[in-house]
């Protein structure tokens, strides 16, 4: 008896524990849900499509934690996801190869985001407001090119992205994982992490210390820029063409896949691990209630019920150290 109860405390002691207990036993919940209701939930087929699925929205998620860390939102990126897909159509219609589009796509992306970071960095604006107007603008240039219509693309390396497998896992699922460790360790164990952590928990702090927070944040929003880019890549690849209406309401699920990951809305707290965690909540519950055929109305209520329960289970695993 006393064995075992050294046992859970040195359990409940585990800084792994607490900090992602709550969040995993969210989704070991809803695993468990859907996979009564549907046998099929739980096939290995299904389990892909799911992490295909969850790939856009966790690339997405990996730049807006650095955002939301800085104590900023950034409302653009489902737009952005867009822009991107069109921009590679475009090179591609062009003439541009495989490698030219890439770099052009990844650069459309960081201009976009530069440009959320300076309105916000060097005018003063609040990124709430800079972004929900950088979304509207963005959207509404994803049209441009094309009148509204979708703009097909048949470069067969980049679809290849979205439909090709290697060692036996897709290759998009390789570019998540890829991206996840970069970010990880980028936010982690190098200098710009920690002054990103610094600037988001105490601005003040941060420029006493000599960090130029303007130039910090303006670089924030360019990586998540680039990351909606690299998103809007894999989107286009799966769907073998650039809609006008990609990513629509994506930025909202990269926060909430945030949130749910245990970042701070304040800035200073969050990890890539509780971000791809929270992405992976978000996926299973879309794959599920579409699986389901559930009415889109049921979905919102369903989701938001299933992200406050994530957030509390969280926040109760977290006072167990007290």
């Amino acid at each position: 008896m006393t064995n075992s109860t050294e046992t859970k405390q040195a359990l409940l002691a585990s800084p792994l524990i607490r900090q992602y207990g709550g969040i995993v036993i969210s989704l070991i919940i809803l695993c468990l849900v859907f996979s009564t209701i549907s046998p099929r939930f739980l096939a290995f087929n299904n389990f892909m499509n799911i992490m295909q699925q969850v790939a856009v929205i966790a690339v997405a998620a990996y730049g807006m934690t650095y955002v939301i860390l800085l104590g900023d939102i950034d409302l653009s990126v489902g737009s952005i996801i867009a822009v991107a897909g069109m921009v590679a159509a475009q090179a591609f219609s062009m003439g541009f190869g495989f490698v030219p589009t890439v770099f052009i796509t990844l650069a459309a992306g960081a201009i976009m985001g530069g440009l959320n970071g300076v309105l916000s960095a060097k005018l003063m604006l609040p990124s709430f407001i800079v972004t929900v107007a950088t979304m509207g603008i963005y959207r509404g240039a994803v049209s441009l090119p094309t009148n509204g219509a979708p703009a097909s693309i048949d470069n067969e390396t980049w679809l290849a992205i979205g439909s090709e497998s290697w060692l036996g896992l897709p290759i998009i699922i390789w570019i998540v994982i890829a991206l996840f460790a970069i970010n990880h360790v980028v936010l982690s164990r190098t200098i710009f992490g920690r002054r990103a952590y610094l600037a988001g928990g105490n601005r003040e702090a941060a420029i006493y210390s000599g960090i130029r927070v303007d130039r910090l944040k303006i670089i924030i929003f360019m990586i998540s820029g680039v990351m909606a880019a690299i998103s809007g890549i894999l989107l286009s690849s799966r769907l073998s063409s650039a809609q006008t209406n990609a990513g629509m309401g994506y930025e909202l699920d990269a926060i909430a896949a945030v949130v749910l990951g245990g970042t701070s809305l304040a800035g200073g707290v969050g990890t890539m691990v509780g971000t791809i965690l929270g992405a992976l909540i978000i996926g299973v519950i879309n794959n599920g209630m579409n699986m389901l055929a559930v009415p889109y109305f049921y979905q919102l209520i369903f989701k938001g019920i299933v992200i406050l329960f994530a957030v509390w289970l969280d926040v109760r695993s977290k006072s167990m150290r007290t």
